[in-house]
């Protein structure tokens, strides 16, 4: 499902397949880490040039717009960096600025068509960050931005080592590879 049709997260995916099943959504269900390995497997065995050819374009398109938002310390997460991303993948950076306002008067600067709206985030559900959805013809672009002390307080790796978030250097040298 989700190498197919990309719109749903791990969690959807998990419980519509349960449900497709006729299994109970329980604990049974693999954890995210497992998905993200059948899925790397399934688009290496059937969709190994599609998924290089989307996953250079959505790395390139990243790349563009960490660039213009360079002054809010842009950094790539998700399935773009992580190299499961499909034909719907969005492109999710994480900014982390004090002026949280600058980041919107900058997209009307450059003049992207935007929707501007909140995440709450699991682990905090009190907390709220501004988030912006750029609709780009390539891919959306998702911000979400959090004030500047919180990088320090984040994880930086994923359970299997590998990492959270990179920036834009280290984007860079994954196109070139």
């Amino acid at each position: 499902m989700l190498a197919e049709d990309g719109s749903l997260d791990y969690g959807s995916a998990k419980r519509k397949a349960a449900r497709q099943l006729g299994a109970p959504d329980s604990g049974n269900l693999p954890d995210n880490q497992q998905i993200e390995e059948a899925l790397r497997s399934y688009q290496a065995l059937y969709q190994a040039d599609a998924t290089r050819a989307q996953l250079a374009l959505l790395r390139q398109t990243a790349i563009e717009y960490m660039e213009q938002l360079a002054d809010f310390d842009p950094h790539l997460t998700g399935s773009v960096l992580n190299g499961t991303a499909g034909p719907h993948a969005d492109i999710n950076l994480q900014l982390f600025t004090d002026h949280q306002k600058d980041v919107e008067f900058l997209l009307m600067r450059i003049n992207v068509p935007y929707q501007a709206g909140e995440l709450r985030t699991a682990d905090n559900p009190g907390r709220i960050h501004p988030r912006f959805i750029i609709d780009d013809p390539r891919a959306s672009i998702d911000l979400v931005v959090y004030p500047a002390s919180e990088l320090r307080s984040m994880k930086r790796t994923q359970a299997d080592g590998s990492p959270r978030r990179v920036r834009l250097p280290q984007v860079r040298a994954l196109v070139q590879t």
